[in-house]
């Protein structure tokens, strides 16, 4: 057993640039999926929740990641107190003891909201002058002004959000989701994540923070570029017909089914499952990148041609992905880190977010989507009332985020932070009370979609997490 053994290894291992090779480098090339055999199944997740906890006013999640820390005095959290005491000492009643990420020992000066505020829509939400598109749609979004984190670097801070603690290695929100409600779709990963730049700092984004930990990692997401090749090494090795490839990867397939018959290793049977997973990709995914489908207003309504790489693109490409039952989408812009210039910066920021966020409302409205999709916008952490020259520094102790869709009411504000914008301090929500929530909608009880590993049970939410049902439609 030794010997054959090592001899499968090491064979796989020779040809990790061959055979592996040829199934991944090309799992994108159509020819190939229309001759794959027709009989082939994909061993498609069902879900660990074979009956809902509550009803379900969510089928999928939508998280849209504004990367680097938006500042929630600059768009959703107007504070006249805090323009009135513009460049005077902030008083150290909010600040004495507390966590500050790079003004620690500095002088503290506050520093006014470099927006004018305006109310919006039917509701009168007040956001900053810097989102003309989200005023359209204002009385479809619920704002949330009390949320707070407890991670004030970015790193620990997104593992925090995305997995609700800041040590590293625990499966992500859209892995949590993946395994308890199962795959809708044959053709796509389950779990999908797109990342774009532009407006200030390109804040970095570790894959880790879509991984599926210690789950499976059938659970984890997968990463599309959203201009050129959607995945890495999507053309055959030259000199590699379409016959050559699916011999190659049904002989991978049948000596992991050997394999498994052995060890019967969850990760082989993941493996198996996603080869065959690749070949129907080859098909779905250029005809999700292909938006010559799409009409000219559509178009023109997100403020992209389509497959660019901006945000806008990405927003477009989140409703072609959610139409064709991708559960959790995510995307990340990496533009909102504004140390310095945050007048400016977030003005410009906001300018290549708001026309796709705002267009991917109104589109899955139009499309009769948005009432089963839910849509969440947040970032890691806030900013400081107090200045850090022209900009300001990290913040976890109350800003904003907001959510629309999927059952939740729309044209409502919740909860507040102090006259200067610096505590939570009304319907507090943590990390774990939005993970709750969301969990919620999609039917799920956060205290029961549980996982034991290394002798305990985990969760999303660990031992904390509260469903607002104030925001509930």
């Amino acid at each position: 057993m030794f010997n054959e053994s090592l001899a499968r290894r090491a064979f796989l291992g020779r040809t990790s640039q061959g055979l592996g090779a040829y199934a991944l480098a090309s799992m994108l090339e159509q020819s190939v999926a229309q001759s794959a055999t027709p009989d082939k199944q994909v061993d498609r997740w069902a879900g660990a929740i074979k009956k809902l906890h509550a009803p379900q006013k969510a089928k999928r999640v939508i998280f849209l990641c504004m990367a680097g820390g938006s500042s929630h005095l600059e768009t959703f959290d107007n504070k006249p107190k805090l323009a009135e005491m513009d460049g005077k000492p902030m008083p150290d009643s909010y600040t004495k003891g507390q966590p500050i990420a790079q003004l620690q020992g500095k002088q503290l000066k506050c520093m006014a909201p470099q927006h004018p505020f305006q109310k919006c829509g039917e509701s009168g939400i007040e956001m900053a002058s810097i989102f003309p598109h989200l005023a359209e749609v204002a009385d479809e979004m619920c704002i949330i002004r009390s949320l707070k984190t407890e991670a004030i670097n970015h790193d620990p801070a997104h593992t925090f959000m995305n997995t609700g603690t800041s040590i590293s290695g625990r499966p992500s929100m859209g892995s949590w989701l993946l395994y308890g409600l199962g795959a809708e779709a044959d053709n796509l990963p389950g779990f999908v994540v797109m990342t774009s730049v532009g407006g200030g700092q390109n804040q970095p984004i570790a894959a880790r923070q879509w991984h599926s930990g210690f789950l499976q990692s059938r659970f984890q997401g997968v990463q599309f570029h959203s201009q050129g090749d959607p995945v890495l090494y999507v053309k055959n090795p030259p000199g590699i017909s379409v016959e050559q490839q699916r011999e190659a990867v049904n002989a991978v397939q049948q000596l992991n089914s050997i394999r498994n018959e052995t060890v019967d290793d969850p990760e082989i049977a993941t493996r198996i499952a996603q080869y065959e997973l690749a070949f129907r990709m080859q098909t779905s995914v250029p005809q999700l990148m292909d938006f010559s489908d799409e009409s000219k207003e559509t178009l023109e309504s997100y403020g992209t041609k389509g497959a660019d790489g901006t945000y806008a693109s990405n927003c477009l490409l989140a409703r072609r992905l959610a139409e064709r039952g991708v559960r959790f989408i995510q995307l990340y812009h990496r533009g909102w880190d504004h140390h310095g210039g945050i007048k400016n910066a977030s003005a410009g920021t906001a300018k290549l977010c708001d026309q796709g966020t705002a267009a991917l409302i109104k589109d899955l409205k139009q499309r009769d989507m948005l009432k089963d999709t839910l849509i969440i916008w947040a970032s890691e952490f806030g900013r400081t009332p107090m200045a850090q020259g022209s900009g300001r520094d990290h913040h976890i102790k109350g800003y904003s985020m907001w959510m629309a869709g999927g059952g939740v009411k729309g044209g409502m504000t919740y909860g507040a932070t102090d006259e200067l914008g610096y505590n939570a301090v009304e319907d507090v929500v943590s990390v774990h009370d939005m993970h709750a929530t969301m969990l919620h909608l999609l039917g799920i009880d956060h205290k029961q979609l549980t996982i034991r590993f290394q002798g305990r049970d985990f969760r999303l939410t660990d031992v904390h997490g509260k469903v607002q049902d104030r925001i509930l439609a």
